[in-house]
C-alpha cells in the first residue's frame, strides 16, 4: 500500500477520483472528553452558563463536517447527505463519548468529515465548560467503522 496523496516525484496532490464509481459511503468515529464529576453533572443538569452543551457541540460538529475540505488541504468537497452526532455520558468514568456518523453517496469516503466533526464537537464541549473545568482531556478520537468504496468495510475490533 502506498501513500496516495503524493505523486511519483514526492509532491503533494489531490487524489484523482474521476474514474471511481459513485457508491454509498459511511464513516463512524468516536472520541472522549474526560472531566471532573461535577462538570459532567452540570452538563447533564443543564447548569452550564453558556447553554445546552450537547446541542451547541452537535451543531459545531455538523458545521465542521461540512467544512472539512476547507480545513484539510487535500480533502475533496463532498455532498454530505447525513451527519449524526450523539453524546453518551458515562458518570462512572466521568466522561462523555462522542459518536459521529457521516454519510454520502460519492466517489470517495467521509472518514475525515466524521473525524473533524468528532474533534470539533469535543473542542466545543471543552469551550462550553472551560470556565468550571480547565482540566478536561480530549482523546481517543478514532475511526470505528467505514463502509463503501473499493477498500470495503472496516470495523475496529
Amino acid at each position: 500500500m502506498s501513500l496516495t496523496h503524493f505523486d511519483e516525484k514526492g509532491q503533494a496532490r489531490m487524489v484523482d477520483v474521476t474514474g471511481k464509481p459513485v457508491t454509498e459511503r459511511i464513516a463512524i468515529t468516536e472520541g472522549i472528553v474526560k472531566m471532573k464529576p461535577e462538570t459532567l453533572k452540570m452538563i447533564l443538569n443543564r447548569e452550564i452558563a453558556k447553554g445546552d452543551v450537547f446541542q451547541v457541540a452537535r451543531l459545531a460538529g455538523i458545521m465542521a463536517a461540512k467544512m472539512t475540505p476547507h480545513l484539510i488541504p487535500l480533502c475533496h468537497p463532498l455532498p454530505i447527505t447525513s451527519v449524526e452526532i450523539d453524546f453518551e455520558p458515562d458518570e462512572e468514568n466521568s466522561q462523555v463519548k462522542i459518536k459521529t456518523t457521516v454519510k454520502t453517496t460519492s466517489q470517495t469516503g467521509v472518514e475525515m468529515e466524521a473525524m473533524v466533526a468528532t474533534s470539533l464537537a469535543a473542542l466545543t464541549v471543552y469551550d462550553m465548560c472551560k470556565a468550571v473545568d480547565k482540566e478536561m482531556i480530549i482523546g481517543d478520537i478514532k475511526l470505528v467503522y467505514k463502509a463503501g468504496g473499493k477498500s470495503g468495510e472496516f470495523v475496529r475490533v
